[in-house]
């Protein structure tokens, strides 16, 4: 499938009566890569479960590619091509990596499965291990290969270097880069490391208090030092 566009106005949202999102607006075009950051608790992990329909919508809308995400439920949105990778490495820890993958690959033929190895080649050395005995990292890379292998044109990836051993984060990154090299998918990176968030996206959005507080290029961005103190917390 090839990657689809991403288009967010006004999305409002929240939990019960709890307003997180407020008036959010972006876009990202086909094949491109965002990076949203933020201090904790300003509505970066709120704005990726809205998008997958986890969340109580309030107002705006949603569209990949020109269809209205915010009318479809949780497996709606995923049939029509948004791929999502919470910040809980959601994986079977009773079934071996392999059986893992087997779950992600849905109607593709079983041989799909060595893409996943291709891009994650420590799944491959695992592959008859239990998920609960991999390595946070190693985790992390199942839950990611096994939601890649359903072939989504919109990738959100929620903070996947948290908590991982500096080697771990490289091996992740370079993963990334590989997909969205490859303009099979959109990504949307929601990350901590700002140095390995900026050096990977194309265009930058900043959330404080549920709102967008700053957007631009990783350029941009590093050339306003005060900015990054300000939203989020960290000179630079």
């Amino acid at each position: 499938m090839p990657a689809a566009s991403l288009d967010i106005a006004g999305l409002t949202a929240g939990y019960g009566p709890t307003r997180i999102l407020e008036d959010v607006s972006f876009a990202v075009p086909a094949g491109g890569r965002m990076a949203v950051l933020g201090r904790n608790g300003m509505g970066k992990t709120t704005l990726f479960a809205t998008l997958a329909g986890q969340t109580d919508f309030q107002g705006g809308s949603a569209r990949l590619d020109g269809v209205e995400l915010t009318r479809l439920d949780g497996s709606g949105r995923a049939l029509l091509g948004l791929g999502y990778v919470p910040q809980h490495r959601a994986i079977f820890k009773s079934l071996t990596v392999e059986e893992n993958l087997l779950v992600g690959i849905k109607a593709r033929p079983s041989a799909a499965i060595e893409e996943a190895y291709a891009l994650f080649p420590r799944l491959k050395e695992r592959r008859y291990n239990p998920g609960g005995k991999l390595s946070g990292g190693e985790q992390q890379m199942l839950t990611t290969a096994r939601t890649i292998l359903g072939q989504p044109k919109v990738l959100l990836l929620d903070e996947p270097l948290e908590g991982l051993a500096p080697v771990i984060c490289e091996e992740l990154m370079a993963a990334f880069t590989r997909l969205a090299d490859s303009k099979a998918m959109t990504i949307l990176l929601v990350e901590q490391r700002i140095k390995a968030a900026l050096a990977f996206a194309e265009t930058v959005l900043i959330l404080e208090r549920g709102r967008v507080a700053w957007q631009g290029t990783p350029e941009a961005l590093e050339a306003q030092p005060e900015v990054v103190e300000r939203l989020l917390g960290v000179g630079h």
